[in-house]
């Protein structure tokens, strides 16, 4: 991926229905979604020309704006063909496409029940979220001091922008203190899930546990997982977490469109193997998007 800065590459962005200049991709400084954060996105990955789960990334970006409030102007068809437009336009084959929905400028002020929502959808190459060093020795959690919102306090059912804010602050903290991403625990203090990915553990009994998504997203990446586990005959138990069981764990990965599969190698003090379940969970999930095992030896 390019070093350059995101608003200074060469390429087309789909804004509002056509294909405009990378550089030329702008809104102005008193959008509503700059302010307010009324704001819905995606992420999604490319793999040798094909988009993994795409009806279901766009299914998910309508379903979020209508949580904000607002609907999008464009069918389901019409954003899915954005995206495949956008990888082709900027020749993407394997890479990240991130459509996002916005209210604009029509009103500034809480109210924005007049405010044109507007759609766009940019693609370009992407590496590893992590890096392969990182990624096959297991990353590093550090538990953030902040904490996921109840449903009552957020939309957290939304892939909404604002939600993010804490996630920002939490991986700061933990890069600051060497660690390469932050565990977070939600308002009851169950463990919820890392920043942008979520968790699941092995806890010496052949078992997958993962927390119950009631206060954060139930990831597209998570659902795949939990159906390439049962294939496997891996049973897969939903259910509270207390930071209090990270201490008996065997293994540890995170999920997401970014992490995919992502072994974790230690959170705080506690230290985990990249086991058979993880490995595997890591092989199956790489040939289910067309992508070479994570694993597979340079010679294959």
């Amino acid at each position: 991926m390019s070093a350059a800065p995101y608003d200074d590459r060469d390429g087309q962005i789909w804004f509002d229905g056509k294909m405009v200049p990378w550089r030329d991709a702008n809104v102005h400084l008193l959008t509503h979604a700059l302010h307010y954060a009324s704001s819905v996105f995606e992420g999604e990955r490319m793999y040798a020309g094909n988009i993994f789960k795409l009806n279901e990334h766009t299914e998910r970006l309508h379903n979020s704006a209508k949580i904000l409030g607002f609907e999008i102007p464009w069918s389901s068809d019409e954003i899915n063909q954005a995206c495949i437009d956008a990888c082709e336009i900027n020749n993407i084959k394997d890479g990240y496409i991130r459509p996002v929905a916005w209210r604009g400028s029509e009103m500034m002020g809480v109210s924005a029940q007049k405010n044109t929502i507007h759609l766009a959808v940019a693609a370009w190459e992407w590496p590893s979220y992590f890096s392969p060093e990182a990624r096959m020795r297991g990353i590093r959690l550090q538990t953030s001091k902040w904490k996921r919102p109840s449903a009552e306090t957020e939309p957290v059912h939304a892939k909404a922008a604002g939600l993010y804010m804490i996630c920002t602050l939490s991986k700061h903290a933990a890069e600051d203190a060497g660690f390469d991403d932050s565990l977070m625990l939600d308002y009851r203090g169950q463990v919820a899930e890392a920043t942008g990915a979520n968790i699941f553990m092995e806890m010496g009994d052949g078992k997958l546990h993962t927390p119950t998504p009631d206060c954060f997203l139930d990831g597209i990446t998570r659902r795949t997982i939990i159906e390439l586990a049962k294939k496997r005959g891996i049973e897969i138990v939903e259910r509270v977490i207390m930071p209090d069981e990270l201490a008996n764990a065997t293994q540890v990965f995170l999920t997401g469109t970014a992490a995919e599969v992502t072994p974790v190698g230690a959170i705080d003090n506690h230290t985990y193997n990249v086991g058979e379940i993880t490995t595997q969970l890591m092989d199956d999930y790489d040939k289910t998007v067309g992508k070479k095992p994570a694993n597979a030896s340079a010679a294959e």
